[in-house]
């Protein structure tokens, strides 16, 4: 024991000596058991709210603690770190909701030093080699579906040396936009070709290292094959249009006050990815009106 103390001491001494510097230590990794399926919240009656970024893990201990009653040893146990990092997290992660709630602030939930447990997408995926590149494409039809958050199917395709060599269609089962990320990961993808895309979907996509190609259009086929060719035209600043319309109003999703048609937790999250601005209880966006 003094021998490895002593060793790590003159390791420690030389580095300061050759660098200047004490590196620091490396954070640890909070386990999460999923994805926050909704990441942005924001008060109703105010326009240009100031922003509060809390991180995942910040949001995993609330989720642990005062929604499933967990003790803080639980919870240090499931996020694999020591209780009293979670008593650190847990304590920035409750200034961050006052924050929100007394100063009408909204709240972001992106970020974070973590890594997800596996989700089960309940379907046999194909394999996945070392040295294999998975595009996952958002698919309907043959076609790119252009709305990230809404897909219901995926067209996974394996890269090869520079070919295609398998593809495979999975179901999303139901997962909602918020989960999207954790299934493309459990499915191994490490790009996803799609149309219109949120930036809360941009940022569980970059949480999990799988980089987006949006603004695609046109065959899914196509479309991996020009990414494999190195010739895909995508458009980096894509996001959804969202033309979701109630067959029986002509209208969108819930009916608000003064005509706005979102329910607010839909509108909240539209305001956050740029889809859906609000003004005095309105949408500017054509997505709001008879077509």
């Amino acid at each position: 024991m003094l021998l490895t103390y002593g060793t790590n001491r003159r390791i420690i001494v030389n580095d300061i000596s050759q660098k200047g510097v004490l590196m620091p230590r490396p954070v640890k990794y909070r386990r999460i058991g999923q994805m926050p399926v909704y990441r942005s919240f924001s008060p109703d009656d105010v326009t240009d709210a100031e922003t509060v970024q809390m991180t995942v893990d910040e949001f995993e201990t609330i989720k642990l603690l005062d929604g499933n009653g967990l003790t803080q040893c639980e919870c240090a146990s499931r996020m694999h770190i020591a209780r009293t990092t979670v008593t650190a997290i847990y304590d920035s992660a409750r200034k961050k909701v006052a924050d929100a709630l007394v100063n009408g602030k909204q709240l972001l939930i992106v970020g974070g030093c973590c890594e997800y447990e596996p989700i089960d997408i309940h379907q046999q995926v194909n394999s996945k080699g070392n040295k294999t590149m998975r595009i996952a494409v958002a698919y309907q039809d043959g076609d790119v579906f252009q709305h990230f958050g809404q897909t219901k199917q995926f067209k996974l395709y394996d890269v090869e040396d520079g070919k295609i060599v398998n593809e495979q269609i999975v179901d999303t089962n139901g997962v909602s936009h918020g989960a999207l990320a954790g299934f493309l990961k459990a499915a191994e993808a490490d790009v996803v070709i799609c149309g219109g895309i949120g930036e809360m979907g941009r940022a569980a996509l970059a949480e999990v290292n799988i980089i987006p190609y949006p603004g695609v259009k046109g065959s899914a086929d196509d479309a991996a094959k020009a990414l494999v060719e190195g010739r895909l035209q995508y458009d980096p600043g894509a996001h959804c249009d969202h033309h979701h319309h109630d067959h029986h109003s002509g209208k969108c999703g819930h009916h608000h006050e003064s005509d706005h048609v979102f329910g607010d937790e839909e509108c909240n999250r539209r305001r956050v990815e740029g889809e859906c601005a609000r003004d005095k209880g309105k949408c500017d966006h054509e997505h709001c009106h008879k077509e």
